[in-house]
């Protein structure tokens, strides 16, 4: 099976991906872990496109993935391979409260800190979570009409467990 799940930040895509992954035994990839170059010393440096297909591609190659994050554009190849694809298209008020919750749980060292955040990174991202469902969403929305037969889009994230329920007789 292969999932590819995109929403805003907060929208519970990590969650839903590891329920998903733990229920089907899919290995999950965070699109963060392809898009930032985690290597550099510098908060905010992104990996070269060149080098983002060379590892998207690498995934694809795989029998069996989720694959989840805020991005689209450059990741024509996983929603054409996707069997599902999931929009998750949840309350912003719900995304900001996650967003900060999980800001403060890092900065108490409740939660492991991937990526070293100030409150600046932390308004950025709120703003651009504000902005996310009106430009962002839009556009992915518009680039998924191709793929309309496996798009499933959510208000709420839970809701997509309900597509992998077992009928009743």
């Amino acid at each position: 099976m292969k999932i590819h799940i995109l929403g805003a930040p907060g929208s519970g895509k990590s969650y839903v991906a590891k329920v998903l992954a733990k229920k089907f035994g899919l290995p999950v990839y965070d699109l963060d872990d392809v898009f930032w170059d985690k290597i550099s010393s510098y908060y905010g440096s992104q990996n070269h496109p060149d080098r983002r297909t060379e590892i998207v591609s690498k995934i694809l190659e795989k029998d069996s993935w989720i694959i989840e994050g805020v991005y689209f554009s450059w990741l024509e190849e996983s929603f054409r391979g996707a069997d599902y694809i999931f929009v998750l298209k949840t309350n912003v008020g719900v995304r900001d409260w996650r967003i900060i919750k999980r800001f403060f749980m890092r900065k108490l060292k409740l939660a492991p800190a991937p990526r070293r955040e100030s409150f600046k990174n932390l308004r950025e991202l709120l703003k651009w979570n504000h902005r996310y469902d009106s430009k962002d969403l839009v556009q992915a929305v518009k680039m998924l009409k191709k793929h309309n037969d496996k798009v499933i889009i959510l208000t709420k994230n839970k809701d997509i467990f309900k597509t992998f329920r077992k009928p009743s007789r």
